[in-house]
Formats: C-alpha cells, structure tokens, sequence
C-alpha cells in the first residue's frame, strides 16, 4: 500500500474511533446478529427494517451502523445454520450442509468458533483488499462519462439477472418491474407528471425504503409463514463457553487454515462481481473444498472444512460488494442496494468521484469494517450462548414484533400512510416473487438504479445529439458492449455445452475388436 492509501486509512480510524461511533458500531453489530438469527430475516431485511434507526445520525455514524448490521447479519445466520439447522438466510445454506451435523456429534462449541474465526479471517481479508483494490479502480472509472455509467447500470443487471435464480427470464421481469417503479413521478427533462394517479405524495416517485421493508421485511415474514416455521418448536443445542468441548482442537485449527483462506480470496472475488452475491459465493467454495478434499465423501457428514470454507467465502463476498458500490455506485447485491439507497438519502453519490470528494466518508467506512471485524469476533466468542436463545423464541411471537417494526419504520420516514400502503402491497408482492421464484433483488437494484440509468441515457442522447454511434467510440464503452454481449451468449453456450456433454457417448472398455 502507498503512503497516501495508509493515511486515508488513518483519518478513516480516527473518523470512526469516537465513543459515539465505536457504540453504534457495537450496536450495530448485536442488532445484524439478532436479526440473522430470526430464520427467514437476514442482511436485507436487517438493514431494510433498520434503516430510520439512522436517520437522526450524521451520514459517517449512520454508514457505520449500517455496515456493522450488514456483516453481523452474515454471521447471525450461521448460528441457526448450526444449531437448528435452519439457515437465517439464503447466503447461510451452504453452513448448514456441515455445520449441522457437527452440532449433532456435540461439537457445535467448535463448529460456531470456527465459523467466528472464518469470518474475522475473511472479513480481515476482504477489507485489506478492499483498501489496496478501491482506490486504483476509483482513479480508473473517474474517468468515464454518462454512456460508461449507462452500459455499467446494464452491465451490473444482466450479471444479476444471468447468475441469480434458475429462470433468467424472471429474473429479468422482476428488474423490469423495478424499472417500472423507478419511473413513477416527475420526468427529470420535461417536468411532466408520470403515473402519479393525482396523488401529490408520489410527485417525487416511489422511495425505495417502503419498497425494501415490504420485499424483505414482511415479504421474507410471509413467505416464512407460508412455509409454516410458525408451527414448529424450537429445537435447540446447548453451548456454553465455560464447558469442555466448547474450543476447537489443533486438529481443526489445522485442516480449515487452507479452506480458510481460498474462501475468502475465492468469496471476495465472487462478491465483486454485481449480483453474484454471497449465496453464490458460499456453495461455489464448499464445491471448490469438497473436490479439493482428500476424503471427500466426509463432507456433509460433518466435516469442519465444508463449514469454514462456505462461511469465509460469505462474509468475503460482502466485502466485495462494497467495490462496486463504492468505486461505480453501483451495488453488488440486494444488501448493498439498499446502502446505496441511504447514500442517496444523505446527499452522497456513490462512484468514482466519492473518494476525491468525501474521504472521510469512504474511508470511514472502510476502517469502520476493520474494527467492526474485531468487535464482532469479541461478542461472538462470548455471547454465543445469549444469541443461540434467540432460537429458542416461536416465530408465531417474533413475527407480529417484525410487523411492527416494518409498519413504524415505514411511517417514521415521511410521515405518509401511502408509503405504508405501499410497504404492505410490497410485502403481498415480495411474497409472490419468491413463490413463484422471481428475484427481489433484481427488483431494489432496478429500482435505485432506475433514475440514475435514465439520467445518463438522456445526457448521452443530448452529447452525442441523438445518435447512438457514442458507444462504439470511446474506448471504455466498446469493452462495456463486449461485456454486455458475453453476458447476453453466456447463458445461450453453457446450455449448448451442457447438451454437448451429455451427447458425448461413453469411451468402451475392454479389449479392442480386431478385424
């Protein structure tokens, strides 16, 4: 690292290590802990449903509370993963594959200080690549113009919509319904009224926080009832920190230091990449692990590496998709999303120019993942006990609590019963979409990310007066329409690939004939 990068970081620690800050840091923590471990809540709807919590703080304390919600819900998940083997949200699944058996041998003690130690590894990993890596890409895309933030907008939803869910095609309808949401209001060139209805409180357009707490506050908690976790009983493993068997032996500090590590290189890299996310990162690592393994056929009977691996790649992955986020504004998952909605609420604009024009900000940010990395690995070593209790609450108590935390944060924002119409007809819809397996995500990201495609369409139609040549001369937008175009064939070759595999007849064994 450079001396410069070295004394941003610096001023980004000084930034954030106030009483203040340090507290809302910790509480920020404890809170994404709390609510990764209600089973079908997770780092969306955390910040989602938390979110007003920070509108009375200055824009550096309310980044660096939510952030700490964001990675202390990844970890949140992991502990029901284990334990109850209910994973807190998508990202967790892949823990639950070995991390639940371990906790059925009566090694849960270990199987959650593992995964605490994973992730303050992957964690650490991830904000030192994030301090190399954010300002060199930072310097490099200061340079593009509106047609290179339009083609990076598509760039980030085709990667979404290609990668995330089992049918493409819906994902790309639930982005265009974000789309759709994101025209609603005043047109930003003609000053005309679009699809208002009359009604004065959507002449600004639709604020995507009723939009969030409704597709993953209550559209999580529906879809939860729906699969009915209200009617089961808790179950619940004993760990205490003061009992025997609770700390990890050489033996497993051994075998997960390797998978350790290439998860976290592995998830950080996955995560870079908008709309890749950490689910993908966490079962792609537990595949890299298992094919890796000398005794493969341990895995999923409780083997600590399936567990380290997948849990350093998830929390890796969420380091990562700050680098879009930060250095392009544009998020790299449905968590991020939501992030650079609140950016947008404080009068900041996430890209290239952030950097130059709120050092403190992004590097408080960023030394604020440093410190939250080592207060989390704190709390959860010692509190593991109190957070597995939450498990033991029935969701038929927990959900009313969620109900109403969504409806007050709702309303708290403006004041209006329309954006808690709106919350609540969000909520029915997050519901359907994960039904029928569209992607809400696709849905938030479209929506923040509508205005800004728009804006810079109409800017590149008035430089280029109309003519839509402008992106095949300039340097950085032909690599964007490549981009664009292996991301349009790719789903399109692994098919053709795929069938040309499964054509390919089996190579005979034995003895050749002889004519």
């Amino acid at each position: 690292m450079s001396m410069d990068i070295l004394q941003l970081l610096g001023t980004g620690i000084a930034t954030v290590a106030t009483p203040q800050n340090l507290l809302l840091l910790a509480l920020g923590v404890l809170l994404g802990m709390v609510i990764g471990v209600m089973p079908g809540l997770g780092p969306s709807a955390g910040i989602a449903i938390l979110l007003p919590l920070t509108f009375s703080l200055e824009p550096t304390s309310a980044i660096v509370m939510l952030a700490a919600i964001y990675y202390g819900s990844m970890y949140g998940g992991t502990i029901t993963s284990v334990l109850i083997n209910t994973p807190g949200e998508s990202a967790t699944v892949a823990s639950t594959f070995d991390g639940y058996p371990l906790a059925q041998q009566g090694r849960a003690g270990p199987a959650l200080v593992m995964a605490a130690g994973a992730s303050f590894v992957a964690g650490t990993i991830g904000t030192l690549l994030i301090t190399a890596a954010a300002p060199l890409l930072a310097s490099l895309t200061s340079r593009f113009g509106p047609p290179e933030l339009f083609l990076l907008v598509l760039a980030g939803l085709c990667t979404l919509i290609v990668i995330i869910g089992r049918n493409r095609v819906l994902g790309a309808i639930s982005a265009l319904i974000g789309f759709a949401l994101a025209t609603v209001g005043v047109d930003i060139s003609g000053g005309e009224q679009r699809y208002t209805f009359g009604s004065p409180e959507l002449i600004n357009g639709i604020d995507f926080i009723p939009v969030a707490i409704g597709l993953f506050g209550l559209g999580e908690l529906f879809h939860a009832l729906y699969r009915g976790v209200h009617r089961e009983s808790p179950r619940y493993t004993s760990v205490s920190p003061w009992k025997k068997g609770f700390w990890p032996n050489r033996s497993d500090l051994r075998e997960s230091r390797a998978p350790m590590l290439r998860g976290s290189l592995l998830g950080f890299a996955v995560g870079t990449a908008p709309g890749a996310g950490a689910t993908v990162a966490s079962l792609l690592s537990y595949s890299v692990e298992k094919s890796l393994a000398r005794k493969p056929e341990a895995f999923g009977k409780g083997a600590m590496p399936g567990l380290v691996a997948p849990e350093a790649a998830n929390n890796a992955a969420s380091s990562g998709a700050m680098i879009p986020l930060l250095t392009l504004g544009i998020p790299g998952s449905a968590s991020t999303a939501i992030l650079l909605g609140g950016f947008l609420m404080w009068g900041l604009q996430p890209g290239p120019l952030l950097m130059e024009q709120n050092p403190e900000f992004a590097w408080g940010l960023i030394a604020s993942m440093y410190l939250g990395n080592v207060m989390l690995l704190v709390i959860n070593l010692f509190c593991i006990p109190v957070f597995a209790s939450i498990a033991r609450v029935p969701f038929r108590m927990l959900a009313p609590i969620i109900i109403v935390l969504c409806t007050f944060g709702t309303y708290t924002v403006n004041g209006s019963m329309v954006e808690v119409g709106i919350m609540v007809a969000c909520g029915v819809l997050g519901f359907f979409m994960r039904r029928y397996d569209l992607s809400p995500a696709a849905l938030v990201i479209a929506l923040v990310l509508g205005p800004i495609a728009e804006e810079s369409l109409r800017q590149t139609m008035i430089i280029s007066q109309g003519s839509p040549a402008i992106f095949v001369q300039r340097p950085a937008s032909v690599v964007l329409l490549v981009l664009l175009g292996a991301l349009a064939v790719l789903p399109a070759a692994l098919r053709m690939a795929r069938a040309r595999l499964n054509r390919v007849p089996a190579t005979p064994r034995g003895p050749r004939a002889t004519t």
